[in-house]
């Protein structure tokens, strides 16, 4: 049983798309971004707030395993950002044929790849693709035709990639080789309906649980390996974009949200949209895989 009194917004920062949550071991503090506000944002239980303005749509992030920094995903490309000097270092651009899409979810697996799918910047064509990304080796697509991807998360085992078609409320499995990066045997694990609203960023726990925030449907759950729903979290805004663990125990869950697209009287009953929320819970979550090139 989750305690909903647990539940608090951390940062009432009324981001236009939050996403990205991810936390830092090393810093005890999460990471997450405003993709359409072009910031990114670090929040420390510790130590406070920090927030970074951008020139362009900043979508996802991971920690690289070399202390040089971050890895983030800009509107078409990859870089390297270094939160104590401001540096942002551009490295492999994606989709030169595609001026219309950008970059949107993604994190690294268990060797330190990083993964990060693209959608179409109005969400109405299939124009998205799934990328693996070594800086060795630059960008591979694994898969395509999507309006708006989210994911991936990986099985406890590391043997199964989940991945989100947003638009159409899917959430596909596919077998996943750790050594080798290679995904195939793509399947459907869940089918939202429309009173789920639509599959958005997930984790995994240290149980093998996955969680999934529901895009206009006000909640999270948490999912078996069988998709059976365990447990659920309502929020009090519609539009749940993400989440990941955090805290020093891994316990605490950090909720991402919008406010993107809701109309005056919406905001009025969601006044924390756009905010970051977190919830103690008893089950503990992963750490967050670095990348590793």
């Amino acid at each position: 049983m989750i305690d909903m009194n647990r539940l608090e917004c951390v940062w009432d920062a009324h981001a236009q798309l939050g996403e990205g949550p991810m936390w830092s071991v090393r810093e005890q503090a999460l990471y997450w971004v405003d993709i359409l506000g072009h910031r990114l944002h670090r929040f420390s239980p510790r130590d406070g707030r920090r927030t970074w303005q951008f020139e362009q749509n900043i979508s996802t992030l991971a920690e690289r395993a070399d202390g040089n920094g971050l890895m983030v995903t800009l509107r078409h490309g990859f870089a390297r950002f270094d939160p104590a000097s401001g540096e942002l270092t551009p490295l492999h651009q994606v989709e030169h044929d595609q001026p219309g899409n950008r970059f949107n979810d993604g994190k690294c697996d268990s060797r330190g790849r990083f993964w990060a799918g693209t959608m179409h910047f109005d969400g109405k064509e299939p124009t998205g693709s799934l990328y693996r990304y070594t800086q060795e080796h630059g960008h591979v697509q694994v898969d395509s035709g999507y309006v708006v991807t989210n994911g991936p998360a990986w099985s406890g085992d590391g043997r199964t990639m989940y991945h989100n078609d947003s638009v159409n409320g899917r959430v596909y499995a596919f077998d996943f080789d750790p050594d080798t990066g290679e995904a195939g045997n793509k399947r459907l694990f869940l089918q939202f309906g429309p009173e789920d609203g639509s599959p958005d960023g997930m984790t995994t726990d240290a149980e093998g649980g996955l969680w999934i925030a529901h895009w206009g449907a006000s909640r999270i759950t948490r999912h078996d390996p069988q998709g059976k729903v365990l447990q659920t979290i309502a929020l009090p805004c519609s539009q749940i974009t993400s989440c990941a663990f955090g805290g020093p125990d891994l316990k605490t869950l950090y909720i991402t949200s919008a406010a993107v697209g809701l109309s005056p009287e919406q905001l009025a009953k969601e006044p924390q949209a756009g905010g970051l929320f977190a919830i103690g819970l008893d089950v503990a979550g992963v750490p967050p895989h670095p990348f590793r090139g």
